[in-house]
């Protein structure tokens, strides 16, 4: 059996909302989860397509609700994925793929071992994670500096992942993923 759950993670900038919406172009089949986010809406993000933009409260309305499998605190808002699109994935046996932080990708792992395959996407360089940051103008200057320091933790977890694609170009990389998803191995072998 092929696993279906497809974990994309990367320290941000490295363009992961944009290799998934490929993705998602490209295999219109794979299912996308949703995740829920306290983070405020950018001007090219849709609410419930992006994320689920909600208030702090209704975030915590759905912790103590069980509604989330995982979540995460990152650069000062918090991140979470619903439990309902995991549940129908597995039951169905779709493919579903979701863009989770470092930490959510290894909860993944260990908690559907069987159905996980996690990939972390790198950036080519420092460097061009700092133009892509600035590039994208939706981040202040302290939030970018945030974002930054977050990387050495976010690159620390690569290892844990099934495998590593460096992000060079969204063709390249997005062709990489579907690539590994479409030719997974009843036995994945770790990257290390």
């Amino acid at each position: 059996m092929k696993r279906n759950l497809i974990i994309i993670s990367a320290p941000s900038g490295t363009g992961k909302s944009t290799i998934c919406r490929e993705i998602q172009h490209r295999r219109p089949d794979w299912e996308f989860s949703v995740s829920c986010t306290t983070r405020p809406k950018r001007s090219y993000e849709k609410d419930g397509f992006d994320y689920l933009f909600l208030t702090e409260e209704e975030f915590q309305k759905k912790i103590d609700n069980g509604e989330l499998f995982e979540y995460e605190e990152v650069h000062g808002y918090l991140y979470g994925t619903p439990n309902n699109s995991i549940e129908n994935a597995i039951i169905n046996g779709d493919m579903l793929l979701l863009e989770v932080d470092v930490k959510g990708g290894l909860a993944f792992q260990n908690s559907f071992k069987e159905n996980t395959l996690t990939i972390f996407i790198k950036p080519p360089n420092r460097e061009e994670l700092v133009k892509r940051l600035l590039h994208r103008g939706s981040d202040s200057d302290d939030q970018i500096e945030k974002r930054l320091e977050r990387m050495d933790l976010e690159l620390s977890y690569e290892d844990q992942y099934d495998y590593t694609v460096i992000n060079n170009t969204l063709k390249e990389t997005v062709n990489q993923i579907i690539h590994i998803v479409e030719n997974q191995k009843e036995e994945l072998q770790h990257v290390n």
